[in-house]
């Protein structure tokens, strides 16, 4: 079913807004106060994150490893463990933003890339829609940090890899998807 007939179909579902505030207005995200009508005719507060969008890539080196960030994030208070990513600029293509931020973060380009999904991050609240690409044919430069950026970058295998999501070292979500992309398209191949 297209997402045209989805739409036609799912009209008693589907909320109408009344009213919004704009609450706060940042460089990266802005918040708003929805008003809504319900599809049963009452009305609800909506508190909704608006945000450019990003993309995130699983980057598969030529020893079959993939690379990862190691870097402090301040709302979670802990160092995370990350496929490379970033925020699109305005009016920026996410291929062009994964490969910026590829080379950014990792020091590496590639000469393969391949879109692997878009999703939403965190539907409840924000708009946030994840482009997540696979990078292979990598070639080593240099790494061009934000001044803001401190991380390290690490290699893992398909098992470390695995290991680290089940003892809980992998937590981040986009990181967790890529990784059983991976292990997914490892097994398909027949690779040990």
């Amino acid at each position: 079913m297209s997402e045209q007939q989805n739409q036609q179909t799912d009209l008693h579902l589907r909320e109408k807004t009344i009213d919004s505030k704009t609450i706060y207005e940042g460089r990266m995200i802005s918040l708003h106060l929805q008003t809504v009508e319900l599809p049963n005719g009452k009305t609800a507060s909506r508190e909704i994150v608006t945000h450019p969008g990003a993309v995130t890539v699983l980057a598969i080196t030529p020893e079959d490893k993939i690379l990862l960030v190691s870097q402090f994030r301040k709302p979670t208070e802990r160092v995370l463990l990350e496929t490379p990513a970033g925020k699109l600029e305005k009016g920026e293509d996410p291929l062009d933003s994964a490969k910026r931020e590829l080379e950014e973060e990792t020091g590496y380009t590639a000469s393969e890339w391949k879109h692997l999904s878009s999703f939403y991050t965190s539907p409840g609240f924000a708009d946030e829609i994840m482009h997540t690409y696979v990078a292979t044919g990598l070639t080593k430069t240099a790494q061009n940090l934000d001044d803001d950026e401190f991380l390290d970058v690490i290699e893992l295998t398909a098992d470390e890899a695995e290991a680290k999501i089940v003892s809980g070292e992998i937590a981040d979500a986009k990181t967790v998807a890529c990784v059983y992309y991976w292990l997914r398209e490892r097994d398909r191949q027949g690779k040990a």
